[in-house]
Order: C-alpha cells, then sequence, then structure tokens
C-alpha cells in the first residue's frame, strides 16, 4: 500500500455491468449471507458495548427502520459514544463488512452500523429507478431514529460514494471525518466519461432485462434508469472542506480491461484528494475493486487511523 499526502499525484473485469452503472463490489455475485436469513423483526436496543480491545464480540442487533413507505434493514453493535457507518457497494448486502465489523468495534469501542439498502437483504424492494437521494433519506431516517445525529465517522465503498458526497454536501455536521473506499466521485462522471459508461453497459442491462426479478438484476436495470442525467448532477456534488477524507483506490480500479477508464478513475481520486488539505490518497496496492473483501486489513487500518485522528 502507498499513501500520496495531498501536495503529490499520484479478478479482471473489461466494463463489466455494475463494475461501470452501480460501480458495485462483486459486480453480479453479491454477497448472499442474508438470503438464508429468518424473515426480519424489529429488534429492541442493541447489547451493550464491549471496551475497545474486548476479547468478546459484542453482538450486531437488527432495527427495521420505516421511512416513505418501505423498510430498511440496519444492524447496530453497539459501543460508547462515537459511531461509525459502513455503507456497501452497489449490488452488496451488509454482509460486505461481516469480517470487519468485530475488528473494528473491538478496536474503537465505537457503535458500529451497518445496512442494507433498499431491494438489497432483508430491506424492502422499492420499485423504479435508483435515486441517490432516496438513498441518502434511508441512511439519515436510520440515523435518526436510532438517535444518532453527530459525530459519524462515514465508510463507504464503491456506489455508496455517491450517497456519502450527497450526504457529506448537506449534512456536514453529522460527521466527523470519512473513508471512501475506491468509492464513486463526482470528478469521474464527465461529459466525456458518461456516454462511455452507459455504451459499455447496454448489453448487460439488456440481458439483465430478460430476468429482472433476479436483485442484481434489479439493481442494474433500477440504476442504468436515468443514469446519465443523474451522474450529470453528481458531478456537481462538492464535498465539504470541514470534513477530513481519507479517500482509497485500488491499484487495478473497477476498469482493469480499460487503461483510458482506469487512468480517468485514479485521476478523479487524486483530483478528489488535492482539493482540500484534509484530504489523503492511499493506493491499495495489488487489490482489485473490492478493496474491503480483498485487503480487509488495509481498509480496516485507514478506518482506525480516521476514527483516532478525530478522537
Amino acid at each position: 500500500m502507498s499513501r500520496t499526502p495531498r501536495t503529490s499525484r499520484s479478478t479482471s473485469r473489461v466494463l463489466s455491468s455494475l463494475a461501470l452503472l452501480a460501480l458495485g463490489a462483486g459486480g453480479l455475485t453479491a454477497c448472499s449471507d442474508n438470503d438464508s436469513a429468518s424473515s426480519p423483526t424489529a429488534s429492541s436496543s442493541a447489547t451493550s458495548s464491549s471496551s475497545p480491545g474486548s476479547a468478546k464480540a459484542a453482538e450486531a442487533k437488527l432495527h427495521m427502520v420505516d421511512n416513505d413507505g418501505h423498510r430498511v434493514a440496519f444492524y447496530v453493535t453497539q459501543g460508547n459514544g462515537s459511531t461509525i457507518v459502513l455503507d456497501s457497494g452497489g449490488g452488496e448486502y451488509s454482509s460486505q463488512w461481516k469480517d470487519i465489523v468485530p475488528k473494528l468495534h473491538a478496536a474503537t469501542g465505537a457503535t458500529v452500523i451497518t445496512y442494507d439498502r433498499a431491494g438489497l437483504g432483508k430491506s424492502d424492494v422499492v420499485p423504479g429507478a435508483w435515486k441517490v437521494q432516496s438513498a441518502v433519506g434511508d441512511l439519515k431516517a436510520g440515523l435518526k431514529q436510532l438517535g444518532i445525529a453527530k459525530d459519524v465517522t462515514l465508510v463507504s465503498h464503491s456506489q455508496a460514494g455517491e450517497i456519502a458526497n450527497h450526504l457529506a454536501q448537506d449534512n456536514p455536521e453529522m460527521l466527523s471525518g470519512a473513508v471512501l473506499v475506491d468509492a464513486n466521485l463526482p470528478q469521474f462522471f464527465t461529459d466525456e466519461e458518461i456516454p462511455r459508461l452507459v455504451a459499455g453497459t447496454q448489453p448487460e442491462v439488456d440481458a439483465a432485462k430478460k430476468d429482472p426479478e433476479k436483485p442484481e438484476n434489479r439493481q442494474l436495470i433500477s440504476t442504468a434508469e436515468g443514469f446519465a442525467a443523474a451522474h450529470k448532477a453528481f458531478h456537481k456534488v462538492a464535498w465539504p472542506a470541514s470534513v477530513p477524507v481519507t479517500v482509497m483506490v485500488s491499484e487495478k480500479t473497477p476498469f482493469a480491461g480499460s487503461p483510458e477508464d482506469a487512468r480517468r478513475w485514479r485521476e478523479a481520486a487524486a483530483s478528489f484528494a488535492q482539493e482540500e488539505p484534509n484530504r489523503t490518497l492511499v493506493t491499495a496496492k495489488g487489490t482489485s475493486h473490492e478493496v474491503p473483501t480483498d485487503r480487509p486489513d488495509l481498509v480496516l487500518k485507514e478506518i482506525e487511523a480516521m476514527f483516532a485522528a478525530q478522537h
């Protein structure tokens, strides 16, 4: 792994569907740990926390949050005071973080939260196009109902970077810091890049429409609908200068089979990191876009570093 401070510049897939449109972790093989779980029920408050370094892992408790006519599943490992929220990539469930949550909770003593976005895991399906504003609304509603309004360290992978950028722009007071893990960033979605993404994934979108009820296909179809207009708007989103952020970029990027797109992905991450002195660019050497599963140790290290710097 190499770290690039602000003052410095710095399984292969060829334009796969979720890598380009949803830029999701795992592509068409989203984690399925939640598929076999029991049906969701509302839970009581999470169990009491263990202190940092405790040998006994705390138990995550399920909370079903109602928002705008549907329910979203939040998993809370209770801690003391501060909160760390882990937001999964497109097509992924909360189980993407299963190896990181207990270690992060033990190391920091913070409350650690994961959740399933609408249409995934235990969360209800919401018909129609995927809208980042709705996803942000679900996350905010969940945190509000869990009594969390500030001191959040937000960790976002891939498509969740869009949620993170909108949340940070509109509610900077909620965040003490963030770690963006090979995440979608506004700088990447230029007028030149967006048509490349749409054209490159059209065959996968057409194929997905033949089996639209399959969860990963449903996610791809909903993300593709209105993609160009949504990402033209996303290109204008600005991360607030008040919120420190670590930007992790994979060495292979989501575009290992397309050097031009890979170059643009890296340049977008570097450009984002250079805009403010409280941003740091980290290159995860040897990793694919699936950084949380390829190298959970690197992700854990950066989250702990960001959390420690703010506490």
